[in-house]
């Protein structure tokens, strides 16, 4: 009898991705409204992206199984 896979969940597949070291990121924010009232500085601190603390981690790596 076949295995079945398991399905990886697809809100947690747009959210989140997993660096090559293993390390799983997610974006930050307060990107999307009032860009113009914010600092150049500050608008280029929040594109970059964050690692989640090592028990979100889990639960993540949990819902995205072949990531």
């Amino acid at each position: 009898m076949a295995k079945y896979k398991m399905k990886t969940h697809s809100g947690a597949k747009g959210r989140f991705y997993i660096s090559g070291s293993g390390k799983v990121l997610r974006r930050k924010i307060n990107i999307n409204n009032f860009r113009r009232k914010k600092r150049g500085e500050t608008l280029r601190l929040i594109s970059r992206k964050m690692a989640v603390s090592p028990g979100t981690a889990r639960r993540v790596r949990r819902l995205m199984p072949y990531s």
